[in-house]
C-alpha cells in the first residue's frame, strides 16, 4: 500500500495553486479569488487530517518523509510534524481563507494587467501559506532556512505593492531589510552548525538532520567549544527575534502592519511572525541547551521590557491601526517570555498563545480594518458613537478586544494564564513586572472602545454600515474559536504537551519543586 506524503500536499497544494493563478490568462482572471478560496480551503482540508490522525500518544515527529536532496551537501529533504508544529499549521489553514474572505475587495479590478491585479494578490498570499508550512514541517536545518528567508519575497510585494498606505513602499524596504539582515546572521550560523557538525566524530561528515544533530548534543556526543555553539545560538535567536519580533528590534512591525492591507497586516503578525517564536523554540533549545539557559534571563528581560512597552506605547496611540500592532509587539513578548522560562507551563501556555493571539489579532484587526473602509481614517478621535449605527460591528469588536486583554472565559487568557505562573515558579519578579500588561492593556482596550464605539454619533459617522455577510463570515469562525477555546482549550492543550514535555526533557530542564518551608526545630 503506497503512503501519502501528507506533509508534501500539505505545503504543495498552495504553492502550486499560487503557480497556477498567477499564469491565468487575462480572460481567467475574474476566478483568480474563488480559486485561491477553494486551495486554501484544500488546505484546511489537509491539515484537519492530519490532525485527526495525530496520535498524541504516539512518536514525537509524525508523518515523517526522509528524501535525498543535496547529499554532498549532507542536507535531506525531511519533514515531520509533533505537537507544537501542528497547532501553527491548524493556526495557519484557518486564517489563510478567512484573509482570503476578508481582503477581497482590497484589490484592483480583475482585468488589470498590472502587477497589483487581484490574480498576482492572492497567489502571493497562497506562496506565503505554502512558504510558512514547509517552515513548520521542516526537520532539515537547510531547509527551514531556505523557506524562512524566501517568505520574505512575497511578503515584500504584498507590503509594498498591494499595501494601503502612502507609505507602503518605504514600509516593505524597512520589514525587508530588518528581516534579511536577520536572515544573514542566522545563514552565518547555519554554515558554522554544519561545519561543527563536520569536525565531529558523532557524524560521517556534516549534516543539516535536525534530529540526529539534537540527539548528538543531547547524548554529549557534539563535543564543541561552548563559546562557538553561543556564537552560534545568537545568530539563530537574533533571526527569530527581528522574525518575532523582540524588543528593541521590532521597530519595523508598526509601520508595515499600518502602510498593509488588514488581511495582509494579520499576514503577517498572526501567521508569518510566528515562525519566528516556533524557531526559538524548535532550534533554539534543543541545538543549543546550555547556551539557551545562559542567555536565558537576558532574553526574558528583553521580553518583560517588551511586554510593558508595548502596552504602553499603545496606549497613547491616536491611530487605531498602530494601537493594535503596538499590542501585537506586547503579546510576542509573553510569548517569548513563555519559552524561555523554560517551565511546562510556559512552554505549554507560549505555544497556545501563538493560536490564540493568531486568533484575537486576526479579529481585532480585521473588524477595526472593516470600520476604517467604510468612514477612511483610522484616527481614534474621528470615531464616536459606533454601536448605535452598527451595533453588531461594535459588539464584535469589543468581544475581540476583550479577547485582547485576556479576558476571562476567552482563548488569550488561558495561555497568559500559564505563562505568568510558568514564570512564577522560577522568576516570581519579572512575573510581577509582567503581570502589569494585564492592567496596561484594560486601558488600551478600553479607552479604545469607549472612544470610538460609544458616545453620541460623531459626525461623519452616521451611515456607517454594519458587518455585511462576507465580513461575517469572516468574524464568526473567529469569535466562535475564541470562545471555545476560552472555555475548553483541553484538546489543543492534549496535542502541545507531549511535544513541550520532549523538549524539556531533551534540553535536561524540569519544573521548579515547590519551595516547603521548615518548622521550628528542623
Amino acid at each position: 500500500m503506497v503512503s501519502v506524503p501528507w506533509l508534501t500536499v500539505l505545503w504543495a497544494i498552495p504553492m502550486i495553486g499560487a503557480a497556477v493563478i498567477i499564469l491565468l490568462p487575462a480572460g481567467a482572471r475574474h476566478v483568480a479569488k474563488y480559486a485561491a478560496v477553494a486551495v486554501s480551503i484544500a488546505v484546511l482540508a489537509v491539515a484537519l487530517l492530519l490532525a485527526a490522525r495525530f496520535d498524541t500518544a504516539g512518536a514525537q515527529y509524525q508523518f515523517v518523509e526522509d528524501h535525498p536532496w543535496i547529499p554532498s551537501f549532507g542536507t535531506g529533504y525531511i519533514l515531520g510534524v509533533d505537537g507544537i508544529a501542528l497547532a501553527l499549521v491548524l493556526l495557519t489553514a484557518v486564517l489563510v481563507p478567512l484573509l482570503l474572505i476578508a481582503g477581497w475587495n482590497d484589490t484592483p479590478d480583475p482585468t488589470a494587467l498590472s502587477g497589483r491585479a487581484p490574480h498576482a494578490y492572492v497567489a502571493l498570499v497562497l506562496a506565503v501559506e505554502g512558504m510558512v508550512l514547509i517552515s513548520l514541517v521542516a526537520l532539515d536545518v537547510l531547509l527551514f532556512y531556505v523557506f524562512f528567508e524566501a517568505m520574505l519575497i512575497p511578503m515584500y510585494f504584498l507590503i509594498g505593492g498591494f499595501g494601503a498606505g502612502t507609505g507602503r513602499s518605504r514600509a516593505a524596504v524597512k520589514f525587508l531589510l530588518y528581516n534579511l539582515f536577520g536572515g544573514l546572521v542566522m545563514l552565518a550560523a547555519v554554515i558554522g552548525l554544519y561545519v561543527v557538525t563536520a569536525g565531529s566524530a558523532a557524524f560521517d561528515g556534516g549534516t543539516f538532520d535536525f534530529r540526529a544533530i539534537v540527539t548528538a548534543v543531547a547524548d554529549g556526543d557534539l563535543a564543541v567549544n561552548p563559546a562557538i555553539m553561543h556564537a552560534l545560538f545568537l545568530g539563530f535567536m537574533f533571526a527569530f527575534a527581528v522574525k518575532a519580533p523582540l524588543w528593541p528590534f521590532h521597530r519595523w512591525l508598526p509601520d508595515a502592519a499600518v502602510e498593509s492591507t488588514p488581511a495582509t497586516a494579520v499576514l503577517m503578525m498572526a501567521v508569518v511572525d510566528k515562525v519566528g517564536t516556533f524557531g526559538m523554540l524548535r532550534y533554539c533549545l534543543p541545538l543549543f541547551p546550555d547556551s539557551a539557559t545562559l542567555f536565558r534571563p537576558v532574553i526574558i528581560t528583553l521580553a518583560v521590557i517588551g511586554i510593558v512597552y508595548g502596552a504602553i506605547v499603545a496606549i497613547g496611540q491616536t491611530d487605531v491601526m498602530r494601537l493594535i500592532a503596538y499590542t501585537s509587539i506586547s503579546h510576542f513578548g509573553f510569548i517569548i517570555l513563555g519559552i524561555f522560562v523554560m517551565t511546562s507551563q510556559g512552554q505549554s501556555g507560549s505555544t497556545l498563545y501563538m493560536v490564540n493571539h493568531g486568533i484575537s489579532t486576526a479579529a481585532l484587526f480585521l473588524i477595526a480594518g472593516f470600520l476604517v473602509s467604510r468612514r477612511g481614517s483610522r484616527m481614534i478621535a474621528d470615531y464616536g458613537g459606533v454601536q448605535t449605527v452598527a451595533p453588531v460591528l461594535a459588539g464584535t469588536f469589543l468581544v475581540a478586544g476583550l479577547a485582547t486583554l485576556s479576558l476571562p472565559g476567552l482563548a488569550p487568557f488561558v495561555s497568559e494564564f500559564l505563562v505568568l505562573i510558568g514564570t512564577f515558579t522560577r522568576y516570581p519578579v519579572l512575573a510581577v513586572f509582567a503581570a502589569t500588561a494585564l492592567v496596561l492593556s484594560a486601558v488600551y482596550v478600553l479607552w479604545m472602545y469607549q472612544r470610538m464605539m460609544t458616545g453620541p454619533v460623531a459626525e461623519g459617522n452616521e451611515n456607517l454600515r454594519d458587518l455585511h455577510r462576507r465580513e461575517l463570515v469572516v468574524v464568526a469562525p473567529l469569535v466562535a474559536l475564541l470562545l471555545v477555546l476560552g472555555i475548553y482549550p483541553k484538546p489543543a492543550l492534549d496535542v502541545i504537551n507531549p511535544a513541550v514535555e520532549h523538549t524539556l526533557t531533551t534540553i535536561g530542564q524540569t519544573d521548579p519543586g515547590p519551595a516547603v518551608a521548615e518548622g521550628p526545630g528542623k
